[in-house]
């Protein structure tokens, strides 16, 4: 009986490295972060507190029941202000499948308004919004916008024959924001001063793993054996 659960309490104590030596580990994102967009008439103070808060995950979702190739763009945003508008321009996407917020607090629909990126002008080349890709934040704005936090995730279907490295390659603007480059156009409202900033992102990603769901479940299934054998262990 002692053996029998030592030998279990050892095959739970091996499964997270099983489970990790498999390749659970399959899907990957990058985060990016965000400079502003050049423009004089935003506050400097407003846009250093951009750069230092806002951020963008890119996650790799696979092919999608669908059958398109989805990457799901998740916004956060560490400071009080409020990201209120959210503008992508040309690269590997085909249409937006779903805009999801964090919950109370965060409610966006699609197509912002203004149309375009306040302030992309001041970029080289300017930043033209590609049709139907933004979503603006629900009156009230700054209130249903994305502040400390909060969340937004926009997941875009992409065009046929790209896929996650495609999305990659297009974010690392090769061609300087050129054609087929992919550039992310953030608008920020109520900073403390009350004013407004626009923010483009930066070319330089992270990557980082993310662990699957069905990753979790076994984690949390060999930590939950430990538990009990050890348990156990400790009233024979």
């Amino acid at each position: 009986m002692m053996f029998r659960t030592k030998a279990l309490l050892a095959l739970a104590l091996a499964l997270p490295g099983l489970v990790l030596s498999t390749g659970a580990l399959a899907a990957t994102s990058t985060l990016y972060s965000f400079v502003g967009v050049g423009d004089p008439s935003a506050n400097p103070a407003d846009v250093a507190m951009g750069t230092a808060s806002l951020s963008v995950e890119v996650i790799d979702l696979g092919v999608a029941g669908s059958g398109a190739y989805q990457v799901a763009f998740t916004f956060t945003n560490a400071s009080s202000a409020s990201l209120t508008d959210v503008y992508f321009d040309d690269g590997s996407l085909l249409g937006i499948a779903s805009v999801e917020g964090s919950g109370t607090g965060v409610d966006f629909s699609q197509v912002a308004a203004p149309g375009n990126l306040p302030g992309g002008n001041n970029l080289t080349p300017g930043f033209k919004t590609s049709a139907g890709f933004s979503a603006d934040s629900n009156p009230p704005v700054s209130l249903n916008g994305v502040s400390l936090g909060e969340w937004l995730t926009i997941t875009f279907d992409l065009i046929s024959g790209q896929d996650y490295q495609s999305v990659i390659d297009a974010l690392a603007l090769p061609n300087s924001g050129g054609p087929g480059d992919l550039r992310i156009g953030l608008h920020v409202q109520s900073f403390p001063d009350g004013g407004s900033a626009s923010f483009v992102n930066v070319p330089d990603g992270i990557s980082v793993p993310v662990p699957e769901a069905k990753t979790y479940a076994m984690l949390l299934a060999g930590l939950g054996l430990v538990g009990f054998m050890a348990a156990r262990y400790r009233t024979a």
